[in-house]
């Protein structure tokens, strides 16, 4: 029998994969679990994309920014290596140990340096008459680096933590940068299906500034508004992809405005106008004011995001719940994930498992003193 062409088209599957766990309690976990866990969902990659996000992986230089460099010619290492000793006192450099790996095919090179803002009296004084705080000193050097040296980019630049990604599937990824050799109380992973944006080594997930990552399942159709909105604020977006604007703007409103998470995510993914209409007076009042004052902030499109920090791990959906989130809880962990399957790989036995509604974020936090 003739089939019809339609009978033979074959959807290729475009959802990325997100996976992350933490210990409320700050217990140490190998690389090898959050490998396992993001491995199960190799369909849901096409080999443009994986990474990794962990935390408490440098108890040595827990009080210096880790800044981890991805560099494409030599040119661009010399230049940023005279940039930092420039602005910053560096306490340790050294390269990200690597392994050969057959999956991967001409890597970029990466270092990795512990600093500190540099305290001379005049770049005080400079930084004084700015208000600057280290975070904010920060944030401005790594756009510049991003920005000015070609060929150079900041993979991650946040306290005791780092990013580790690149092209190729996430298990692939995690050879490559010897992932299983480090231990964390909090991981995250993502394996990328890109569908409107490049695929390339600085272009992977995670996305981070200082100690905030995002990992990020769909498509942020409020790119060009949440980008010149974050522009104003002196956010640069120069990854080629619409996941950074969820960092950037996650760092401003809670680092810069001092919102909540709780509040934060309730900017990205604000309730609709006809929910928010029904609410007690006290509720409508504060959901109305955010949606007024950070409009251009509001994530529209299909999402499910991961975001970690040193303070805990946030799994955010889009209002509509267009992309899958499912968590589960056992003991002091929290897991979040795309599939269910990808927590009980490692997690057979959760206490309890639930898909939480479109908008509302699950969030689970460090314990006070635990880390």
């Amino acid at each position: 029998m003739n089939m019809k062409p339609t009978h033979n088209f074959e959807k290729d599957i475009s959802n990325c994969g997100l996976t992350g766990f933490i210990s409320t309690s700050g217990t140490l976990v190998e690389g090898s679990v959050i490998i396992k866990s993001i491995a199960l969902m190799y369909d849901r990659g096409n080999g443009l994309g994986g990474g990794f996000a962990a935390y408490g992986i440098y108890p040595d230089y827990p009080d210096y920014f880790a800044f981890h460099l991805m560099y494409e010619n030599s040119m661009a290492q010399q230049l940023t290596e005279e940039y930092l000793e420039q602005f910053f006192f560096i306490e340790q450099q050294e390269d990200i140990p690597t392994r050969r790996t057959p999956a991967i095919v001409n890597p970029p090179s990466f270092k990795r340096y512990f600093i500190k803002p540099m305290e001379t009296p005049e770049y005080k004084e400079a930084i004084e008459f700015q208000n600057m705080t280290d975070e904010d000193i920060i944030v401005s050097h790594v756009m510049r680096i991003n920005l000015e040296i070609e060929g150079a980019f900041v993979v991650s630049s946040g306290k005791n933590m780092g990013a580790f990604k690149g092209v190729g599937y996430p298990e692939d990824i995690a050879e490559f940068f010897r992932l299983e050799e480090y231990q964390g109380h909090i991981w995250t992973a993502h394996n990328r299906f890109p569908t409107n944006t490049p695929g390339w080594w600085g272009g992977a997930h995670p996305f981070t500034l200082l100690d905030w990552s995002i990992v990020h399942n769909g498509e942020i159709s409020s790119y060009g508004i949440n980008k010149r909105y974050l522009e104003m604020y002196g956010y640069l977006c120069t990854m080629l992809t619409d996941t950074e604007v969820v960092t950037y703007m996650l760092d401003l409103l809670i680092r810069k405005h001092g919102l909540t998470p709780e509040l934060a995510s309730l900017a990205l993914a604000a309730p609709f106008w006809d929910m928010i209409d029904t609410l007690p007076t006290d509720e409508r009042e504060l959901l109305t004011a955010i949606r007024q004052v950070y409009g251009s902030g509001l994530l529209n499109g299909p999402f499910a995001i991961l975001f970690a920090s040193n303070e805990g791990l946030i799994g955010l959906n889009d209002r509509v719940k267009l992309r899958p989130l499912v968590c589960a809880t056992k003991g002091d962990f929290v897991y979040m994930a795309s599939e269910e399957a990808a927590i009980r790989e490692i997690c057979p036995s959760p206490d309890r498992v639930w898909s939480p509604r479109g908008g509302e974020p699950v969030i689970a936090r460090l314990q006070n003193g635990a880390v």
